[in-house]
């Protein structure tokens, strides 16, 4: 292994060498000040150089939710099939060419560049010369310390180890905690952010279950693997978790995937500001429904006399139980008017025939 990662000991120590010359200029060679942002100069160095890699990965999640409404046929056509719905799966990967480990690209391509840092650290410590770096900046870089705690140490060491330091037990297992705890918390919160905001919560695919199973297992084993860095290694994956969650951030919010709580928000933002295209399918829906309006014939309207004449319905055609204007309505009996009795005036007598 040794052999394998000897030339990235070299490129390692040798940007970190650059950087701390340039950092000397402000700070005193020997500070931890000057030590740590060099290491945190080699992330940026290393991000840098990643920008393409990541951008891939944006480019196969973009994949990932265009095949989503396929993915969920196969759910729903082999929901009591486990098995047959995985391969029907890997199998819709291969033809696409989709990657559903896309996002963990950027850690794989880091892994040689945190290793070797990891060995370079390893030889500071020991008070070995490594890449290309003296016997005299080993010693320095060996004493430098950050909050009390020397670059080279780590949470597990001794009080003897660390006393040859010349730092104290507390202060280095204070500073590691701390640095831990930040570490994996922007971790979990990097991949968080990534599955609330831009994923696409309505489809559940084997793929969703592998992000959020990734979000809660990174944490914990940069917890449990923490306690055996250098602070020089932790400093180095705090910075790039906050790399990450910053650029991950600024992705999101500029180009967000379709149908993610993101992408509905930055539409709302565009339609505030009055920058909203429309959508081609949404226009062509607006046109074909206004076309369908245009083209629905419109009842005749009938007047009073009408209506009333032939009972037809305001389209033409007789209610039902009502005769048409064609059939004549069938006669009906006219009725005669009742007959008021009249009044008998006084001082006359009745007529004979009068009822009594």
């Amino acid at each position: 292994m040794n052999t394998i990662l000897s030339p990235l000991y070299y490129a390692v120590s040798w940007i970190i060498i650059r950087f701390h010359d340039l950092y000397s200029l402000v700070f005193n060679e020997d500070s931890g000040w000057a030590w740590g942002l060099s290491i945190v100069s080699l992330v940026i160095v290393v991000r840098i150089a990643l920008i393409p890699l990541f951008f891939k990965q944006i480019k196969s999640t973009r994949n990932m939710q265009a095949l989503q409404p396929k993915m969920k046929k196969i759910q729903e056509r082999y929901k009591n099939d486990k098995q047959r719905q995985s391969e029907e799966m890997m199998k819709l990967y291969r033809e696409t060419g989709t990657n559903p480990l896309s996002s963990c690209l950027p850690i794989l391509a880091q892994s040689p560049f945190f290793i070797a840092l990891f060995q370079v650290l390893n030889h500071i410590a020991n008070n070995d010369k490594v890449g290309v770096l003296t016997a005299d900046q080993v010693t320095s870089a060996r004493e430098a310390t950050i909050f009390g705690a020397p670059i080279a140490a780590r949470f597990l060491d001794s009080a003897d180890k660390l006393a040859e330091l010349g730092a104290s037990l507390t202060d280095v297992r204070v500073v590691t905690v701390v640095m831990i705890v930040l570490m994996s918390a922007s971790q979990f919160f990097t991949q968080r952010q990534l599955m609330t905001k831009n994923v696409d919560l309505t489809v559940k695919t084997p793929f969703m279950n592998q992000q959020k199973m990734l979000m809660y297992i990174f944490p914990v084993m940069f917890a449990v693997f923490g306690i055996n860095f250098p602070v020089g290694v932790l400093i180095y994956w705090l910075t790039t978790n906050v790399w990450t969650l910053g650029q991950q951030m600024y992705v999101i919010t500029r180009n967000p995937t379709p149908g993610s709580v993101a992408f509905q928000q930055r539409q709302e933002r565009l339609r505030k500001k009055g920058k909203l295209k429309e959508d081609p399918a949404e226009v062509e829906a607006k046109k074909a429904a206004e076309a369908a309006r245009a083209t629905r014939t419109q009842p005749k309207r009938q007047s009073k006399s009408q209506r009333q004449a032939g009972g037809t319905h305001p389209q033409g055609k007789p209610e039902s139980g009502q005769p048409s204007a064609e059939q004549p309505k069938k006669a009906q009996p006219r009725q005669q008017p009742k007959q008021r009795p009249k009044k008998s005036q006084p001082g006359k007598p009745k007529s004979p025939n009068s009822k009594k």
